[in-house]
């Protein structure tokens, strides 16, 4: 038998055990609040992850340090339903570590972590393996589909994890499918399907099992550019029906489709905008026109900067031949 895994809310006098999870099969749909409103999705406290010990030891994620004491504050991070978040970073800024914990692929060193109201720091693995199945839809960059399996069968996995019955997961397979736009690719294998259609393909599998929230790391980073557009498309869309997602990238064009932008440096906060209301429309949606149009000029200097930086250099004249033997033989005859 699956392990109960316990919700917790806070009141005002501390937290406080609302009973166990369900173990069965979740209808894809949201969420109903409780009378006290829904806790965040995500709530990180004082959150440090470090490699190695002593003067040697490297804090991927670290967050301010007192300059007396040298005691490192941790990150602090709260999601809440509904909202669009993208989490942005350059290479060793701290983010991947961070989606790995709260994706429950790895643990902190120090600090503690609640997803949809579950403390996941005591959770043995196989409670993990559980959370990660029904809490978290993953989407990466590389697809991770399966060879040679069909469009649909690849959505139903999560289902046939979790000890959805055979019907019941084709039909909530096929409704996934039908959202992002491959009703008509049921049959098709990934060798078969362009790579925005797997990227779509993966967006199904991961809202199939209706998690608490979408996590998505570099989505569109193998993707062209329209093909990005369409996958964005289908993230902001499912947004608007109060889907949470958490994008990990390191694109600004991307980043434009949140609802909040957190940038890490060297393992701490920098920067956190609030580009649109959790409660709102993301800002694709918000204003398509001046959104489009944004998107366009954007375009449309990349495009000029590409083509300065890699622009051919302009051609030098030819020299006749009788001016280069002229020249050899004044500079003998000096």
């Amino acid at each position: 038998m699956s392990p109960l895994l316990r919700r917790r809310r806070t009141t005002e006098t501390g937290p406080a055990e609302v009973g166990p999870l369900e173990e069965g099969p979740v209808e894809v749909g949201l969420a109903e609040p409780g009378p006290w409103g829904p806790a965040p999705v995500i709530e990180v406290r004082s959150l440090v992850k470090s490699y190695g010990e002593g003067e040697g030891a490297v804090h991927a994620l670290s967050g301010p340090v007192d300059p007396v004491t040298g005691d490192r504050a941790g990150v602090d991070l709260t999601v809440m339903q509904g909202d669009l978040v993208a989490i942005m970073g350059s290479s060793g800024s701290g983010k991947s570590t961070l989606m790995n914990i709260v994706g429950c692929l790895d643990v902190p060193t120090s600090g503690r972590y609640l997803l949809d109201g579950i403390d996941v720091g005591g959770l043995d693995e196989s409670q993990l393996s559980l959370v990660r199945n029904r809490k978290i839809g993953f989407i990466f960059q590389s697809f991770n589909l399966v060879p040679r399996t069909t469009a649909l069968a690849q959505v139903e996995l999560p289902l046939a994890y979790a000890g959805v019955k055979s019907a019941e997961r084709r039909r909530r397979a096929v409704a996934a499918l039908s959202v992002v736009g491959l009703a008509d690719r049921l049959d098709h294998r990934p060798n078969e399907l362009s790579g925005g259609q797997q990227q779509r393909v993966a967006v199904a599998r991961a809202l199939v099992t209706s998690p608490a929230m979408l996590l998505a790391d570099e989505p569109t980073g193998n993707l062209d550019s329209r093909s990005t557009d369409e996958v964005l498309g289908i993230i902001d869309r499912l947004n608007a029906t109060g889907r949470t997602v958490v994008l990990i990238t390191h694109e600004d064009e991307v980043a434009r489709h949140a609802k909040r932008v957190i940038r890490l440096v060297d393992g701490k906060v920098v920067n956190d905008v609030r580009q649109a209301p959790v409660d709102g429309l993301p800002p694709a949606l918000r204003d398509p026109d001046g959104f489009a149009h944004a998107h366009a000029d954007a375009m449309q200097i990349t495009e000029q900067y590409t083509t300065q930086q890699f622009a051919q250099p302009a051609a030098q004249p030819a020299v006749p031949q009788t001016a280069l033997l002229d020249t050899t033989l004044g500079s003998e005859q000096r």
